[in-house]
């Protein structure tokens, strides 16, 4: 549903296309899920709750960048399914690891040409961050 929702004490706009990647099949298992909600998205981030301080930080830093991750709050079951510690971050397809990694990957100077190489990142935004890091 799209509207403006109070949260947090903020405003929070929600908009939702009419074909969603994002859909629950109900007989689907958690890993499939898990593994379709990777493969169709360049950046996911899977995080057991949206308070998690982590996952504040992984998304204002990608999204500094230029680049808006889909976010996914895991219920304890699919955590055990997915066999991964939350929050952790997905590029391409491919497991990142959670924050550190994602942090060391930024500060390596090789966060921003995986985010161009998969797409997620366009040219005009590569030349504002490479503005930034001269």
């Amino acid at each position: 549903m799209n509207g403006l929702r109070l949260h947090d004490g903020g405003v929070r706009l929600e908009l939702t296309p009419p074909t969603c990647s994002l859909a629950i099949d109900v007989s689907e298992s958690p890993e499939m899920r898990i593994h379709r909600l990777i493969s169709e998205n360049p950046v996911v981030i899977f995080t057991r709750s949206s308070s998690c301080c982590m996952c504040h930080v992984m998304k204002q830093l990608l999204s500094n960048i230029g680049v808006h991750p889909t976010v996914i709050e895991l219920e304890d079951d699919e955590v055990t399914a997915a066999g991964e510690n939350a929050p952790a971050v997905f590029i391409g397809g491919t497991r990142v690891g959670g924050f550190e990694s994602l942090v060391a990957l930024h500060l390596s100077g090789h966060l921003v040409p995986k985010l161009i190489e998969i797409g997620a990142l366009g040219s005009l935004n590569r030349n504002r961050m490479m503005m930034m890091v001269l």
